[in-house]
């Protein structure tokens, strides 16, 4: 919309709210001669943490084992701030380039009221903070390469199992690596009275393609 101009004409800073199933999710669009257009959003709900799922399930579920499982900070758990994920730990990037959906584990998962929309992440000694991929196969997405959603999930839990009462938090994130399309994300929260007052999430976008639908 920012690029075609049906937002309207701007520079600098523009102010836009999408309406999602989530809610009202505000999206700042900032345009720079020269660069990409920038966008951040906020994720639309506080958040919630659910239920904690079985490292042998999820292990099965990504074909892993146990072992490639990390759980120093949280168990493999679900968490939303608009939209659930199972977020999961893992070892290191090998561990990462290496997992792969298990449709008869993730059937296993739904058996078990659990959403098989799956966030994998590791701590990264990189250019990234962390790294991330995100599996939704049931939801006809086997791999996405930049997921907002997902992240602002991972950045809420992360700051809800930080130590520290108050503060502001911040993560660069490479997702769809693996996948031959690389994004990257940057993601923030703040954290007041030990509760997670905000989350946002943003990146450089281009519009890759176009179209038109005719009406008769």
């Amino acid at each position: 919309m920012a690029t075609t101009g049906e937002s309207g004409e701007f520079d600098g800073l523009a102010e836009v709210i999408f309406e999602e199933k989530a809610g009202l999710v505000p999206i700042s669009i900032r345009k720079d001669s020269n660069k990409p257009l920038w966008c951040a959003l906020k994720a639309p709900e506080a958040l919630s943490v659910a239920q904690t799922i079985s490292v042998e399930l999820v292990a099965a579920a990504l074909s892993l084992t146990p072992e490639d499982i990390v759980t120093d900070t949280h168990m493999p758990q679900v968490a939303s701030v608009g939209f659930p994920f199972l977020i999961t730990e893992l070892t290191d990037r090998a561990a990462l380039e290496r997992a792969r959906v298990n449709m008869g584990a993730i059937d296993a998962l739904t058996a078990a009221g659990i959403t098989p929309d799956i966030h994998v992440y590791t701590h990264s000694k990189d250019d990234f903070d962390i790294r991330t991929r995100m599996f939704a196969p049931l939801d006809g997405v086997p791999e996405d390469p930049a997921t907002g959603s997902a992240n602002c999930a991972l950045a809420a839990l992360l700051t809800h199992y930080n130590k520290a009462d108050n503060g502001a938090f911040s993560w660069r994130i490479a997702q769809g690596v693996e996948m031959k399309r690389p994004s990257v994300l940057a993601a923030r929260t703040e954290k007041q009275d030990d509760a997670v007052t905000g989350v946002w999430i943003g990146g450089s976008s281009v519009m890759i393609s176009e179209g038109t639908i005719e009406v008769d």
